[in-house]
Parts: structure tokens; C-alpha cells; sequence
């Protein structure tokens, strides 16, 4: 999925969708794309001179990586977060940095769902940790 397919999928939009291309292998694994182009607006004092993306903002990558697991369950609906569970920060990420995440459910009692969520850079793990969310009506 391109950016304009994610958007049939998440109700996010710029500046806050920060998904590039996403898409599910036969596996059920997701794996998501977002190249840190430095201009966004959580850059411009984080740092100034040295701008790093904070580690909310991968995190929320990763989230919205998962949001393809949940696929028809969207439809109509937001899944919103719940929880951030043994996050580990491992490198930092720049502007010109492609984040590579790796996403995948762990368990699922619907309306909440929980996943495993890996994000890297050139190959160098940079965040990961385990994620919930629960799905609630309407946009």
C-alpha cells in the first residue's frame, strides 16, 4: 500500500500520518516504511542543530505499521492506543534515516489487540516493544 491506500485504511493525515508504504506478508507480519525527510514539525526543536526523531514519534510509527493487522476491523472504526509496554530505544534517527518496521499480533480479544513491533534503520534496530490498541466506532 501506497500513502493514499493507508489513508483508506487510518484516519491519520499529515503532518501525522508517518507511513510511507506499507504492506502484509504471507505470514501476517506487516512491514512499514517512513523515510524522516527533515522538515517535519517534530524536528524543528528536537533537537535544533541536531535534530533526532524522538522516540514518541517511532513509537507512533510503529503503531500505525500495526493498524494493517487490524485490516477489515477498521472499516469505519479508530483503533487508539492502550498501551506501550518494555519499549527499548537501541539508536537514534535522523533526517535522511528510512525507518523499516516490522510488526506483527500477538494476541487479540477483540475489541483489543496486542503486537510486537520492531523498527530499524540500515538494518540496526532502533525501537521496539509491545503495543495495544482497542477499536472504537467511528472516525
Amino acid at each position: 500500500m501506497d500513502r493514499n491506500e493507508i489513508k483508506t485504511l487510518l484516519p491519520h493525515r499529515e503532518p501525522m500520518l508517518l507511513v510511507d508504504e506499507i504492506f502484509e506478508d504471507a505470514d501476517g507480519v506487516a512491514h512499514g516504511r517512513y523515510t524522516v525527510r527533515g522538515d517535519e514539525w517534530f524536528l524543528q526543536g528536537h533537537f535544533p542543530g541536531n535534530p533526532v526523531v524522538p522516540g514518541v514519534i517511532q513509537c507512533e510509527i510503529m503503531g500505525q505499521a500495526c493498524a494493517i493487522l487490524l485490516g477489515k476491523q477498521l472499516e469505519g472504526k479508530t483503533a487508539y492506543y492502550t498501551g506501550l509496554d518494555r519499549v527499548k530505544f537501541r539508536q537514534m534517527v535522523r533526517p535522511g534515516d528510512t525507518i523499516e518496521v516490522s510488526a506483527s499480533l500477538t494476541r487479540s480479544k477483540p475489541p483489543f489487540y496486542f503486537a510486537h513491533a520492531r523498527a530499524t534503520v540500515g538494518g540496526k534496530l532502533c525501537c521496539e516493544g509491545d503495543l495495544s490498541f482497542a477499536i472504537t466506532e467511528g472516525r
